[in-house]
């Protein structure tokens, strides 16, 4: 049996008072937590071991969510909590969608929006536990010196595995980030870098408050996801797309992602690029498709043959734009949560 390291648990009640106890904690001791779905199986692992937690469940600023100009969800509100909500449902498919596919109803129960944003990287060669990580003098990511997935790497090339983000990403959303030292919003895009230990822009002292979504009308959104288990996984390629549509047809915006390929979620431009001016046609989904698997460079970090994880991007491209069309894609979806895929192996 795996157990937790001992650790001191604070409770604070504001999102001030814990920005306040962050400041305090020294260099590295502290981390925050709300659902603890990925940050506590760390822990057992020794991926992770602050001496300090805290914990943000009280936090009542954090758990509420709020119209205005856009829409405004709290870090702390869960998963299950957005799948509920059929305003997300109706106006943000994709982040929708994203949430719902999140491992299992009881994950979602307790997992939050801030914390699968901030979700670590994951990777074949650090996902395990303690002495299988030994065994192998340790990876780059914790304890080592060298980046199993490719030993002559300068970097870690742990993956990005958080679903909400390439559909936060898609819809144009910002995060509020808030320390001692005050706040600051910046897009969502900007909060990751292409680093898996190193992966996100948010400084030690800081707390992701809240997520803020812009108005969109006449956006239409989807988020699609590939995982080795039809009925819960981590992602091992998704595709975020969103479009805006004008009174002919035609596409006058569009954004692709694409998560789980590299250290951070990676947008797509030149394929975004393509779809603007006419509607969505065969020919130019195929462009597009063809256009956003060229970014995507998968590599030894997780499941399946890294050939064929590439060429899937395209066809999963290719999906999310169909079902943008309204074509109807429930056979193809079936065939997915069933895992009738030919994956070379």
């Amino acid at each position: 049996m795996m157990r937790l390291p001992h650790f001191r648990f604070e409770s604070p009640r504001t999102i001030a008072e814990a920005a306040e106890l962050l400041a305090s904690a020294p260099q590295g001791e502290a981390m925050l937590v709300a659902g603890g779905t990925d940050l506590l199986p760390n822990m057992k692992r020794r991926q992770q071991t602050p001496r300090t937690l805290i914990g943000l469940r009280r936090v009542e600023e954090l758990h509420r969510t709020s119209n205005g100009d856009g829409f405004r969800i709290g870090a702390g509100v869960t998963l299950a909590e957005l799948v509920r909500d059929g305003r997300i449902r109706e106006r943000f498919g994709a982040l929708w969608q994203a949430a719902s596919r999140v491992a299992t109803p009881q994950l979602r129960n307790m997992g939050t929006i801030g914390g699968n944003l901030c979700l670590d990287t994951r990777c074949n060669y650090y996902d395990q536990n303690y002495e299988w990580r030994k065994a192998i003098d340790f990876c780059m990511k914790k304890d080592g010196a060298t980046c199993w997935v490719a030993t002559s790497s300068p970097r870690c090339l742990a993956v990005s595995s958080t679903d909400t983000a390439p559909a936060l990403i898609a819809l144009g959303a910002e995060v509020t980030l808030v320390s001692a030292r005050g706040a600051r919003a910046i897009p969502i895009a900007d909060l990751y870098r292409n680093d898996g230990i190193h992966y996100l822009t948010r400084a030690a002292d800081e707390i992701l408050t809240a997520v803020r979504l812009p108005r969109l009308d006449r956006w239409r959104s989807v988020y699609w996801k590939l995982r080795r288990r039809g009925a819960f996984d981590f992602p091992v390629l998704s595709v975020a797309a969103a479009i805006k549509v004008g009174a002919d047809g035609a596409v006058e915006e569009a954004r692709l992602v694409l998560g789980a390929v590299a250290s951070r979620p990676v947008e797509a431009p030149g394929a975004s690029a393509a779809l603007i001016g006419e509607p969505l046609s065969d020919t130019s989904i195929a462009r597009a498709a063809e256009l956003a698997a060229q970014p995507a460079r998968p590599m030894d970090n997780t499941d399946f043959t890294l050939l064929w994880r590439k060429r899937v991007t395209r066809d999963f491209v290719g999906y999310a734009l169909r079902e943008l069309r309204g074509d109807d894609m429930r056979e193809v979806k079936m065939k997915m949560r069933n895992q009738e895929l030919v994956v070379g192996n």
